[in-house]
């Protein structure tokens, strides 16, 4: 992993939004990619101010006065409310920008279709980092591979509650913790998948029950959602149809099963390492 200065080219980018979350997480990080910033627009101005003083760039009340005085900005971060994301990520879309924007990118599919058609030839990433994770993409790869594959099915358990009134709360234009946090399961469970023909949720009255996926090469999904002390517990679990995945901390623990017939099977320490228990640390 290299550092921005050890990039020969970097892209110049803007961040919108120097709230609590992106100052935490997502500037720092930056520090990993080919970028240099140049601007850092968020309305509250002692916050913009500060952060943009401690990046070496400047500080915009607004997107607008960014995109104007900075044409050289190919990219811009966007890490605010879910609300404002559709308009903010149009606004760039419409300053030919390519965006990255946090998750969840809004709170109706309306609004991604009407993005869609806006997007142009430009690039837009949603920050699903659990799809991004080191376990997701382990896991691929050994569904990719032909020695395993045949995916049959996928658990997550995720400490989460579906709402009993999020038709209400969407009206709203409200982004609920469902909206904001239930998408990290489900963007390991639909990068690990693939894409998804159905779902159905079933909870009680305090939102704990289970998100049911069917995908489209015939594996299922099960989305637990738990309840349970902090720190909160989260795992996932692979099957298919020859072996398990589990993923907990990052941690990949393979079982392949060992050649195994009862009332015939002598020793359960069968020669080789191709049987047993695999474990990859992330």
């Amino acid at each position: 992993m290299s550092y921005q200065r050890e990039y020969k080219t970097r892209i110049p980018v803007g961040v919108i939004g120097a709230g609590s979350h992106c100052y935490r997480n997502i500037l720092p990080v930056m520090n990993y990619l080919p970028v240099e910033i140049k601007a850092i627009c968020d309305p509250n101005e002692e916050g913009g101010r500060g952060a943009a003083r401690q990046y070496g760039c400047v500080w915009y009340p607004n997107a607008a006065e960014m995109y104007h005085r900075e044409p050289n900005i190919k990219a811009v971060f966007i890490a605010v409310s879910p609300e404002l994301h559709p308009n903010l990520v149009k606004e760039a879309l419409a300053a030919g920008r390519h965006v990255w924007v946090e998750k969840p990118i809004s709170v109706r599919a309306a609004q991604v279709e009407e993005l869609i058609a806006h997007r142009g030839d430009r690039i837009v990433v949603v920050g699903l980092k659990k799809a991004f994770m080191p376990a997701a993409a382990k896991a691929k790869e050994i569904i990719a591979d032909k020695k395993y594959g045949n995916l049959k099915s996928i658990l997550a358990v995720y400490h989460m509650t579906l709402p009993g009134n999020g038709e209400e709360l969407l009206e709203k234009g409200e982004s609920p913790n469902w909206l904001r946090n239930g998408v990290h399961p489900l963007a390991f469970m639909s990068e690990v998948g693939g894409k998804v023909d159905e779902v159905l949720a079933y909870t009680n009255g305090e939102g704990h029950g289970a998100v049911l996926l069917r995908y489209a090469n015939g594996a299922m999904g099960t989305l637990h959602l738990s309840s349970g002390p902090a720190p909160n517990v989260e795992r996932y679990e692979v099957f298919g149809k020859a072996w398990q995945m589990h993923i907990i901390d990052q941690q990949v623990e393979l079982r392949r099963g060992i050649p195994f017939a009862y009332s015939q099977t002598s020793s359960f320490l069968p020669a080789g390492d191709d049987s047993g228990k695999g474990g990859v640390t992330q």
